[in-house]
């Protein structure tokens, strides 16, 4: 119900990473290593540092990293996302406040006696799941492994988990158990219960977008000045094989094989045996096991129960099987005895033993022509495995070997699939629907890491089939070609100069209104056909039970004063919003009505950021950070794959 404090009165961005920025350590946002990096009397001469903490230099190196790691963590939600993308969205300015704040926050816990031991660090990095082995206990192999495949190395872990771990020392204590005054919390939790009325009118860009097409002049004006909105992803080529069993020579047991099977296998599988199901009891003593046993079979259920025990079912086993769970002289007398008679009693382990045979099932002994056909073809499916494996492995060797796909493939006989472009999260470019083979879908992931030409094996689910796979061509994420889109672009032009036409319809809307025209009639007085506004009366609490994420038109209607009319931009140059508030009336609410609690968590939580947010800033001011803009905007373009010059 008070989801809305959260959209209302939530914190500009980055206000969460006072929290949740413990919670980057590991392996998120790792930086480069800093050992030739941190010296003393840190400056930003030369235009190699993007930053000096107190005496610590963040360099371009580091930043760039930083970076590339941000992108490929925010890549397992977007696979698409283009790093252009990333720092057109502001990610690379989140990425290097992170960096500000992790090494301001590091130097201030050292100057003031706070520190990360060795064996805090330790325990730290056996805890992470990543680097837990079969067994579920950390393992240094896996730890090296890890560590190697996402490039980076012990110390930029461990210098990365210290610096979390100082963070949890300064900011936790700051945040923790922050409290809004009850009086405070009443008031804004009687907000849930404010009702407002008023309305909402849009006005559309497509209402003023112009229909004819502009001058050459404008066009690429306009492209050259929004290039970010036409970036495309990754696209990538890929070529690949599969060989499974029917790449395979001939694979038929011989003669040989099968009776050497059959010898191997004639006691334990095709020796007459004999399984019986059984009715057992085990007492202590040999007498009373024989004053059981009088009683006669139906009895021994009875005979059980006046004892105080109970009897055991065994079913289906072997005289083998049987004398290892009891004894051999017990398996003796029970596979001695006939069937629906009660066995002598005989000692085992656990006692003296009153068995009831109650079923014999014999199985005569099979000859080799009997279970030829049983043994050609288990013989024939392990030979099949063990030449697919053998097969497979000497594919590897060719791969590490650096040999060609298509020489690969031609020694398997197999022809090259090629797929058309695809983006990394398995579409195929330029379609809504269509998507790679699924027997790509494995190797998707590592074919967008991968260099071109350089083929990898990878076995299939059930091991059954292997795929041998290559990116055949990259085309990287870039801005497309103006001629290439420019209905797109044309289309985008449209809008935007209708959705500046849309402004000034906006401007003189709110200006009629301003004199006391309704909305509706300034509405009317636009020569424009325009949709009619919308009527708004009802409570923050019905918005709240909506489940859903507040709109912004009427968000911005209940942060308004009554009697009051704004305008607000609608996304992606689709028009403009007018809104007016007619009325305002107070909500009320008990002191002890259960929403006070939730009100006071939620605003306790955000007074908690607050402060947190609070003492990072003022971390920030006594260690001392100074930014070098140049540097980082060199970062920036080179990142986004900009000209220089540009």
């Amino acid at each position: 119900m008070l989801q809305f404090f959260r959209n209302i009165f939530k914190s500009k961005v980055g206000l969460a990473i006072t929290i949740a920025f413990v919670g980057i350590i590991g392996l998120a946002f790792a930086i480069g290593d800093v050992a030739g990096t941190g010296g003393i009397g840190g400056s930003l001469s030369g235009g190699e540092n993007v930053a000096v903490v107190g005496k610590d230099k963040i360099s371009a190196n580091d930043l760039s990293e930083a970076a590339s790691n941000a992108v490929d963590q925010a890549r397992q939600d977007n696979p698409t996302i283009s790093m252009a993308a990333f720092i057109q969205q502001g990610g690379l300015t989140q990425v290097l406040d992170s960096l500000l704040d992790r090494r301001a926050i590091s130097r201030w816990a050292a100057d003031n006696g706070l520190r990360a031991g060795d064996n805090l660090v330790n325990s730290e990095i056996r805890r992470i799941p990543a680097f837990a082995g079969p067994d579920g206990k950390f393992s240094d192999s896996v730890y090296q492994q890890t560590l190697a495949a996402r490039k980076l190395t012990d110390a930029i872990v461990r210098r990365d988990i210290a610096d979390g771990q100082l963070a949890t020392q300064v900011l936790v204590p700051a945040a923790f158990g922050a409290r809004m005054p009850n009086k405070i919390a009443l008031r804004y939790a009687a907000l849930t219960k404010e009702r407002r009325q008023g309305g909402v009118a849009v006005i559309p860009s497509s209402a003023f977008a112009p229909k004819g097409d502009p001058t050459a002049a404008q066009l690429t004006t306009y492209y050259n000045s929004h290039k970010a909105d036409f970036i495309r992803p990754e696209r990538r080529v890929l070529r690949y094989v599969v060989f499974n069993d029917k790449s395979l020579g001939s694979v038929e047991p011989t003669a040989a094989e099968v009776e050497a099977r059959y010898a191997r296998d004639r006691a334990s599988l095709y020796a007459a045996r004999e399984q019986r199901t059984l009715t057992q009891l085990i007492v202590p003593t040999r007498s009373a096991a024989q004053a059981i046993a009088q009683k006669g079979p139906a009895a021994l259920p009875a005979a059980a129960r006046e004892a105080g025990l109970e009897t055991r079912t065994v079913t289906g086993v072997d005289k083998q099987a049987y004398a290892a769970q009891s004894s051999q002289a017990v398996a003796n007398a029970v596979f001695g005895a006939a069937k629906g008679t009660i066995a002598a009693p005989a000692k085992g382990g656990l006692g003296w033993y009153v068995v009831r045979v109650d079923g014999v099932t014999a199985t005569p002994a099979r000859s080799l022509d009997q279970v030829r056909d049983e043994i050609v073809t288990a013989l024939r499916t392990e030979k099949r495995t063990r030449a697919l494996a053998e097969l497979a492995s000497e594919v590897e060797q060719q791969v590490d070997e650096g040999n060609a796909l298509s020489d690969i493939a031609r020694s398997l006989k197999v022809e090259i699939q090629t797929t058309p472009p695809v983006v990394a999260d398995g579409r195929v470019y330029g379609s809504a629907s269509e998507r790679v083979p699924a027997v790509l879908a494995p190797a998707l992931s590592s074919a967008f890491e991968m260099e071109e030409g350089q083929p990898q094996i990878a076995a299939l689910a059930g091991g059954q089939s292997y795929l041998v796979y290559e990116t055949g061509r990259i085309t990287p994420s870039a801005a497309a070609p103006l001629a290439e889109i420019r209905n797109d672009v044309v289309g985008a032009w449209r809008r935007s100069v209708g959705s500046q036409a849309a402004k000034a319809a906006a401007d003189r809307v709110v200006a009629r209104i301003a004199k006391g025209q309704t909305l509706s009639q300034a509405l009317a007085a636009e020569q424009a056909s325009l949709p009619p506004a919308d009527a708004v009366n009802m409570t923050r609490e019905e918005i709240a039970a909506q489940g859903q994420r507040v709109p912004p038109p009427l968000a911005l209607l209940f942060s308004m004063a009554k009697n009051s009319v704004k305008k607000l931009e609608a996304p992606n140059n689709a028009g403009w919003f007018v809104v007016t508030v007619n009325s305002i009336e107070p909500g009320k609410i008990a002191p002890n009505d259960p929403i006070m609690a939730q009100a006071s968590q939620s605003l306790g939580q955000l007074m908690g950021r607050e402060y947190g947010d609070a003492m990072r800033v003022a971390i920030r001011k006594d260690v001392g950070v100074e930014r070098n803009a140049t540097a980082i905007a060199a970062v920036r373009k080179r990142l986004a794959g900009e000209n220089s010059e540009n």
